[in-house]
């Protein structure tokens, strides 16, 4: 079987790398494909691993509705770029989080499976370039696709980030983050992004300001190391603060983390699966359910919203002074992993045996 796996973010090449590497085991041939992702190239590059770059052309960005208008323009190219290119190299199916994959695979008539776990509801631009053409939406179980496309889900019991997040796949290195925190038994990342990604480009979701942030390092700064990790520019007075440690160390980093805190909604989804307290401030608390599942069911997590610094402010100064909080949060950890599969042998029996396994769903067994 020939498996076309078509990327758009750094952070999907994380999600798909053992799965692939689980089909090569099995004889199958896999390849990436990309676009113009800066990011993305440099880490397959980093891993060796083979990629097909389609070049597309730059577009400029100034404004809202010139954005707008050059993803759409981006899209067609794109299309037209992946339909040229699986005319010559035919794959058997199509697999990835980029939309293309299913406008070409209806005209070319190959089956191609959407993986997202982000609601109808907070992505519904991509959400509705995609669903309709594509094979199969590849979605944890909680998630809501959307009444019209709830028959081309395909659920599963658990989430995509445990595919390079279980312990099963990752192990932290504490000799690593000693290299670059010194040693030290107890600290606090403090994570700010700028909220522009396909979800948030509506601008109205604030996350932590200066202000906020001055008060948070007042409170944590008694108790263990402060370490920042900024997608924004620092302030000179936040300088000592700064993590600077590469990004594929991050993970280590986060796993030995006290407590994490940050506007963003991957990052602190991810420490709550290490089994890392988290809390997230945004404004799409409630609204996202794979998080409202690992906060409210699972509690390894806080969500607050912008309009309630207080609280953040009371989570953060309750759970740095609870006894034995490590302990407590890996027992919640472990009641997850043991309700949840190992997504990646879900994943590749899914893509092994389709299109029947996608009719046989019931039938898969760890």
């Amino acid at each position: 079987m020939r498996v076309l796996f078509s990327l758009n973010h750094p952070a999907h090449y994380h999600m798909f790398k053992r799965l692939v590497k689980m089909l090569q085991e099995d004889g199958h041939e896999t390849e990436y494909v990309i676009c113009n992702k800066d990011v993305l190239e440099d880490l397959l590059k980093s891993d060796g691993v083979p990629y097909i770059k389609l070049q597309q052309r730059r577009h400029r960005k100034s404004s809202a509705l010139s954005v707008m208008i050059n993803g759409v323009v981006d899209m067609l190219e794109k299309d037209w770029l992946l339909m040229k290119y699986v005319g010559h190299h035919r794959p058997d199916i199509m697999i990835g989080t980029d939309l293309c994959i299913g406008h070409v695979g209806l005209l070319k008539h190959i089956p191609s499976l959407f993986f997202n776990e982000d609601d109808y509801e907070i992505n519904k631009a991509a959400c509705l370039l995609s669903y309709p053409f594509v094979s199969g939406v590849v979605s944890p179980d909680v998630c809501n696709v959307g009444r019209s496309f709830e028959r081309k889900k395909i659920p599963y019991r658990g989430y995509q980030k445990l595919a390079y997040i279980h312990p099963k796949y990752f192990t932290a290195d504490y000799q690593l983050v000693r290299k670059y925190i010194g040693d030290v038994d107890t600290y606090y990342i403090l994570r700010l992004v700028s909220l522009t990604a396909g979800h948030d480009i509506s601008g109205k979701h604030q996350g932590i300001d200066n202000d906020l942030l001055d008060r948070l390092i007042t409170l944590l700064e008694s108790r263990g190391k402060v370490l920042i990790s900024s997608e924004r520019p620092l302030a000179e007075k936040y300088q000592k603060y700064q993590l600077n440690a590469p990004a594929s160390c991050m993970h280590h980093l986060m796993q030995f983390a006290t407590l994490f805190i940050a506007d963003s909604q991957s990052m602190c989804f991810e420490a709550g699966l290490m089994g890392v307290p988290y809390i997230r401030f945004n404004d799409f608390v409630g609204k996202i359910s794979v998080l409202n599942q690992v906060e409210n069911e699972y509690q390894l997590g806080y969500g607050v919203r912008t309009c309630d610094a207080a609280k953040l402010l009371q989570l953060a100064d309750d759970l740095t002074c609870t006894p034995n909080l490590k302990e407590q949060w890996r027992q919640k950890k472990e009641r997850l992993f043991q309700d949840k599969i190992d997504v990646n042998l879900f994943w590749k029996w899914l893509i092994e045996n389709y299109p029947q396994s996608r009719k046989n769903l019931q039938d898969y067994k760890e």
